[in-house]
């Protein structure tokens, strides 16, 4: 069916969370209370790396109001046994490590102790009664400095895995990885013209409004119930359960409303504290972190550094590419060093590849996801590097990187063979649009860059159930933090031909529904969305029966089109058609509740591919950038809901504009800290912004009934090189460091001064 055909596809129609949230009504992750909660708190280490030699509680616990304190001596100790998260992958005993330290403090806020107790005020007092001895060691933040034969060693065990013949020394290097295709040397020794360069990016916060929140309560029976601001409350559910030796079905998980993610919120912190303190107080026990908490203690995207190296023909025509990445991954190995590799040079046909990625520990917090992890620091040296090339074989960068697009049939260098993708279309679009073509305004210069993510399926679940009245709700079990609930909802719709406003979509707990994979890697509109389908399809086949029942017909007699139950084959013609309500006002004696159910694990998800382009201008004088006007285009399948789509879009560009000029994590020599909060961590606000304008590319993807690829993950990609490469066109410097803030910018464009001058 085409996209014309769709009755409510496509359209934007009110979201059905919309109301509550805009009215305040909604409930984020503080906003649940029970009665007689206690106030839990953790107490942080304020030292980068550090031996706890002990840990004395005494005192907090003989305070009044203290009704429990916990250290790592409350939390068993977990096998070494790697488990997915999101979109990484970690590790238990790292897990373990990570919500409550014990060996040492491997970074600045790990946490070390908690307690729950009556009040803020004496939570806090019991944190200043803790007594905790350390031995201060010597520390390492710097990727580069981490990875040195002589750098302070975090983890006496760690083995440096993907080495031939394994090395016998411990090392911060947790994992090399290889990918290959063809035979890069024999490219670069055809190759006509090199380029060459390193690239440097440093770590970001996600950036989400609402801070980590969990509310935990543990019954005599042992019973758990937790509340908890999280992009997946089943994997809250299977991480609790592993961490504190209880069963999965004595933990029930219910997510809140989400105020932002963007896959910082794919991991436990205050979970599993929160429940063991109440298991010890025997009261509910809710602990919030502050902002500063959260800079400090949960998950950024990490840093890294970046070589490239790419030769092509005159015409264009790359024939061989390299890439290095070393790759921050904080305290405990798990960076995204991987998708960042397979990301790099996945926008292109490219016959001979050649990229090696490194996994580093160093004195930081253990790193998260960010949308699409890793692509966007492969793809700032990458997409950079081709507006060199660019440059050099004075070739429009839009026609270079069409001579090179990979398209269906294009072999990867992680060896996947896409199907039918965007990516050509995607930048046919750039290339014909009006702000392509518009001619760039006196004193601002023009950058482009493309960016890939795969998006992933994975276990999905869903039900759909038909009320007294004719109306459906539909169950599934993913937080909704980009407007899914509505997405569900359209495709529920559209399959059973009755109006949007009849179907109301649910977020339901863990004890509700079947498992649910995480919200992220963009697969709840396409995952649980086919799952939605199928249950939806299962329930029209449960219909179908009910009106056969009330024909005194076959099944196979009945067809449904357009909301109704009508005859089919020899019986056109002979029953007047039935509705969804009548069908649901006879219920009763036609086999009870009609449901439908669908669970599975879900393959095909459509890789998606984007291509932004943008106008800036560059104060000489101070090094602050001026963006002008910025448009995406992505390949977005097929757009359910365009408006969230569009959304998406923005909103990833937008977090990629800090990324590119203002956004990093600044340590000092100590290793803490020194911007943990928004008024010195410089993320944009709407004046630093123009309007980023979209366009939205549909190529359906053929393993959906709809045509459904992910869109969240590939707007952030693009824009850190888009921007860096148009103020390298504007300045006449490449900028190789990220971010590229006003102070490194000034002293470049004065160093080129000077050097101009000198000569």
């Amino acid at each position: 069916m085409s996209k014309a055909q769709y009755k409510w596809i496509g359209t934007r129609p009110d979201r059905p969370d919309g109301a509550d949230k805009v009215t305040g009504r909604a409930r984020f992750g503080a906003d649940f209370n029970l009665p007689g909660q206690l106030v839990g708190k953790v107490l942080r280490s304020p030292h980068a790396h550090a031996r706890i030699r002990s840990i004395d509680t005494s005192k907090a616990e003989a305070l009044p109001g203290v009704k429990a304190v916990v250290t790592a001596a409350d939390f068993p100790d977990q096998p070494n046994q790697i488990v997915p998260t999101g979109e990484m992958q970690v590790n238990l005993r790292d897990i373990t490590r990570n919500i409550m330290a014990r060996e040492k403090a491997l970074y600045e806020g790990h946490p070390v102790a908690a307690v729950a107790a009556v009040s803020d005020a004496i939570a806090k007092q019991a944190l200043a009664l803790i007594d905790v001895d350390y031995e201060v060691l010597p520390h390492v933040i710097d990727v580069a400095e981490a990875m040195k034969p002589d750098a302070p060693l975090l983890h006496e065990h760690l083995i440096t895995e993907g080495v031939n013949p394994p090395p016998t020394k411990a090392s911060n290097i947790a994992k090399r990885i290889e990918f290959k295709k063809g035979d890069a040397a024999e490219g670069f020794a055809q190759a006509e013209v090199v380029v060459e360069h390193d690239y440097t990016t440093q770590a970001v916060h996600q950036g989400y409004i609402e801070p980590h929140a969990a509310l935990a309560s543990a019954s005599e029976d042992g019973q758990v119930q937790v509340w908890s601001t999280t992009q997946g409350h089943f994997q809250v559910r299977g991480f609790c359960s592993r961490l504190l030796n209880i069963e999965t079905s004595q933990i029930r998980v219910t997510a809140t409303e989400i105020g932002g993610g963007f896959g910082g919120k794919t991991v436990v912190y205050l979970e599993p504290l929160a429940i063991r303190l109440s298991q010890k107080a025997g009261k509910p026990v809710k602990m919030v972190m502050s902002r500063e908490e959260v800079f400090r203690a949960s998950g950024p995207a990490p840093g890294g550094n970046v070589h490239v190296k790419i030769g092509a023909m005159r015409d264009g025509r790359i024939v061989a590419a390299e890439c290095r990445v070393d790759m921050q991954a904080g305290a405990f190995p798990g960076s995204p060093v991987g998708p960042a590799c397979m990301c790099s040079y996945a926008c292109y046909d490219i016959d001979n590849v050649h990229i090696v990625g490194f996994d580093v520990v160093s004195n930081r917090p253990k790193v998260a996801a960010y949308r699409a992890p890793g692509a966007p620091i492969s793809a700032w040296a990458v997409e950079s590097s081709l507006d060199i090339l660019a440059q050099r074989l004075n070739m429009d960068p839009i026609d270079l990187r069409l001579k090179n697009a990979a398209k269906k049939g294009t072999k990867t260098a992680y060896g996947v063979t896409f199907n039918t993708i965007g990516m050509v279309e995607t930048l046919e679009a750039i290339r014909d649009s009006e702000h392509y073509k518009a001619p760039v305004k006196p004193g601002y210069a023009r950058g482009v860059a493309a960016g890939f993510w795969f998006n992933v399926g994975a276990d999905s679940s869903a039900a759909a159930h038909v009320g007294e009245d004719g109306s459906v709700t539909v169950i599934s079990g993913n937080p909704d933090i980009g407007g899914s609930r509505a997405s569900l909802a359209l495709m529920a719709a559209e399959e059973l031909g009755v109006d949007y406003n009849k179907v109301r979509p649910v977020i339901a707990d863990t004890a509700s529904i079947g498992f649910n994979f995480v919200t992220g890697g963009s697969r709840v509109t396409f995952a649980t969305g086919l799952a939605v389908v199928n249950s939806v399809r299962d329930l029209i086949r449960e219909l179908k029966v009910r009106a056969a029942k009330i024909w005194n017909v076959d099944p196979d007699g009945v067809m449904w089109e357009n909301g109704m139950a009508k005859p089919a084959g020899s019986n056109v013609g002979e029953f007047e058609p039935l509705s969804l309500a009548q069908l649901a006002a006879q219920a009763g004696r036609t086999g009870g509740p009609i449901n439908g159910h669908a669970q599975l694990n879900v393959t095909g998800a459509g890789p998606g591919f984007g291509v932004h382009v943008v106008d800036l201008k560059v104060d000489h004088d101070t090094g602050i950038v001026g963006i002008g006007r910025y448009t995406a285009a992505q390949d977005v399948g097929t757009a359910i809901h365009p408006s969230y789509v569009e959304g998406q879009l923005q909103g990833g560009a937008v977090q990629g504009i800090g990324w590119a000029l203002n956004e990093e994590y600044i340590y000092n020599t100590k290793g803490r800290l020194e911007n943990p909060g928004f008024l010195d961590y410089r993320m944009p606000v709407a004046s630093d912004l123009p309007m980023i304008e979209t366009i939205l590319v549909e190529v359906p993807n053929p393993s959906h009934p709809y045509g459904v690829r992910g869109v969240g993950e590939v707007p952030i990609v693009p824009p850190t090189a888009a921007i860096g490469n148009a103020i390298a066109r504007a300045t006449g410097i490449r900028m190789t460091d990220l971010p590229m803030s006003p102070p490194k910018l000034s002293e470049a464009l004065d160093s080129a001064a000077l050097k101009i001058a000198a000569e």
